[in-house]
């Protein structure tokens, strides 16, 4: 499994998702091969995906350490720490003053588990935004 494969099978899925969902992907080439993936129609928080010898992992950026309010940094984190076993398949990190959200896969995951792994963590990350609002600027 690469980037590649994953690309051209949910490229060429147009209308015909397992998710009903549109994804449009494009690898990004660098030390470590990325591949970014938009699904139409729904807000712009793309996904990122690496595959390494054992995992396909997939980022989505939430928000930059900057846009929480100073006085709710605590609360937000604990908030977190609360939502991150009852959020499918999704976890909470942080890359860099960057907030992210991620799943990971065997590398031996078919298709279908990776389109339905990307849409969940989509929808996550939706609802997080919504649910952290207050916190943020």
């Amino acid at each position: 499994m690469n980037i590649h494969k994953i690309a051209n099978h949910l490229n060429g899925l147009a209308d015909n998702s397992e998710t009903g969902l549109v994804f449009d992907c494009q690898p990004i080439t660098g030390e470590v091969d990325v591949l970014q993936i938009s699904i139409i129609g729904r807000e712009e928080l793309p996904i990122f995906v690496s595959v390494t010898d054992d995992q396909i992992l997939c980022i989505t950026y939430l928000w930059g350490q900057e846009e929480v309010k100073p006085d709710c940094i605590n609360e937000m984190h604990a908030s977190m720490l609360e939502m991150n076993i009852p959020m499918p398949l999704s976890s909470f990190s942080k890359i860099g003053d960057k907030y992210v959200i991620f799943g990971a896969l065997s590398i031996n995951s078919a298709f279908d588990d990776i389109e339905h792994e990307l849409a969940v963590l989509n929808n996550n990350a939706i609802e997080v935004i919504d649910d952290m609002g207050d916190y943020l600027v």
